[in-house]
């Protein structure tokens, strides 16, 4: 069973409170909240995110890559997770 299926729930909810704090962030715009307020929404978002994006990747690490069942898996694994390190490294 893959890992996101195992944490399948909790994914969920670290998901759902991430459309909560862009749902704040709306609110704020909306509300004309000063800079300041809404800079720290997207701070606490990114911040999120990013440990997020780190536990799925290193959950995919050690699931598909260090624990492959076979060379092919371990393979297209390692690639998988290149490209997503890749595009991620570009958004920062």
């Amino acid at each position: 069973m893959s890992h996101t299926l195992r944490e399948h729930d909790r994914l969920l909810a670290r998901v759902r409170r991430l459309k909560g704090q862009m749902e704040a962030v709306e609110r704020a715009l909306e509300a004309q909240k000063p800079c300041g307020e809404v800079l720290l929404l997207l701070s606490s978002i990114r911040g999120a995110l990013s440990g997020l994006t780190g536990e799925i990747m290193q959950e995919h690490l050690e699931e598909h890559v260090v624990h492959a069942a076979d060379e092919g898996e371990r393979a297209a694994a390692a690639l998988e997770l290149s490209q997503a390190l890749r595009s991620y490294m570009r958004g920062e």
